[in-house]
């Protein structure tokens, strides 16, 4: 990072300077992040840390999700002091609600009717529903190969649908595109800094629930957006002498999606094809790898790469320990949580972050439970 400080505005994305030196296939240079000044109050909720004042939020429950005492599933992995940070339960099912939310109040304090975004399924759903409770157009671009749940939603909340052939990666290119041609506001995380400055607001809630920072959070990664998100409201909490240390933080990535843990390993971001059946963490390029991979050196973090079969299994032990059906992308972290639980404190307290519901994906559910039968 350069060092320079930019006013917050609707023109405002990437840094200029950095930006400048962006190469093709890798992830991107100049992302910013949001500085939060002045004094925090004694009675002080999410909302006084992000950078759009509480009038334009829109009227929909975003945040303030379950965090609870998963019994049979401490038992299971004999760990006394497991939390689950459900946000399966978010109004669109999806952790991205935290993201579109702050978007969508940053857009109707500046008087922004016209937002695009380019997803796998989630970020695309969850802008187009919150955009609906805000009165916003939204035109969204996904792979086709999106599963059908998250493209019904997208419908029904009235957003503009381009299903692209293609992956991800070129649906943010195509997004970026629009963006220029249309003057839409582009909502892709990370080019856009509210992004990650919306998802911070896990780690406030957590903080307020426990009346503490956890000793570990697992974070199912993609982009890179969520663990980012994650460690800034720590770095938040930190700032205003609220927690003493930012708890450690592991990656959790599919061994067909891994570009940041490859990175974090050898130093570099090589561009490889993906595959997985987590499709909301499946990505070419992690447009936020840069930035995920400083805070994960800078701050102690860990990465963990699983196989599909043990993101699979890790789903269906969530839902026949807990009641909790997530999506794979959204147990990923429980999988990642497995895979290292005999390296961490049976009475150390952890988070693992459940991210979204497993309506939105059917398919890969049902095509693990059918082989149980």
């Amino acid at each position: 990072m350069c060092g320079e400080r930019f006013k917050i505005a609707p023109d405002v994305m990437l840094c200029p300077k950095c930006s400048a030196e962006q190469n093709p296939d890798e992830p991107l240079k100049g992302v910013l992040e949001v500085v939060v000044d002045g004094d925090l109050p004694d009675d002080w909720d999410v909302l006084d840390l992000l950078p759009v004042e509480r009038e334009f939020f829109p009227e929909i429950p975003v945040g303030n999700t379950p965090l609870w005492k998963p019994v049979n599933l401490r038992r299971e992995l004999n760990l006394k002091n497991l939390f689950i940070k459900d946000d399966t339960l978010e109004p669109t099912g999806s952790f991205k609600d935290r993201a579109s939310y702050l978007v969508a109040a940053f857009a109707r304090k500046y008087g922004i009717n016209n937002i695009v975004v380019a997803s796998t399924g989630n970020a695309a759903s969850s802008m187009a529903g919150v955009g609906a409770a805000a009165g916003i157009s939204v035109t969204v671009f996904v792979p086709k190969s999106a599963p059908k749940a998250k493209l019904t939603q997208i419908l029904q909340y009235g957003a503009k649908l381009i299903a692209i052939d293609g992956n991800y990666d070129l649906a943010f290119d195509l997004s970026l595109e629009y963006s220029r041609e249309n003057g839409a506001m582009s909502r892709n995380t990370a080019y856009n800094p509210l992004t990650i400055e919306g998802k911070k607001t896990v780690s406030l809630e957590i903080f307020k629930k426990l009346g503490a920072a956890p000793d570990y959070v697992f974070v199912p990664v993609g982009d890179g957006v969520i663990i980012a998100g994650v460690y800034r409201g720590f770095i938040d909490l930190k700032k205003f002498e609220l927690i003493e240390k930012i708890p450690t933080i592991y990656a959790v990535q599919s061994s067909g999606s891994d570009a940041i843990c490859r990175a974090v390993s050898s130093g570099k971001f090589v561009r490889i094809p993906t595959s997985t059946v987590a499709d909301s963490i499946c990505v070419d390029v992690p447009r936020n790898g840069y930035y995920a991979k400083m805070l994960l050196e800078e701050y102690g973090g860990h990465c963990v790469v699983v196989s599909d079969d043990k993101i699979l299994a890790a789903q269906k032990l969530l839902a026949s320990t807990t009641g909790l059906f997530a999506e794979p992308a959204g147990a990923a972290s429980l999988a990642g949580l497995i895979e290292v639980k005999d390296e961490i404190p049976q009475d150390a307290t952890i988070v693992v972050l459940a991210t979204g519901n497993g309506l939105k994906d059917i398919d890969a559910a049902a095509s693990f439970v059918g082989t149980q039968r």
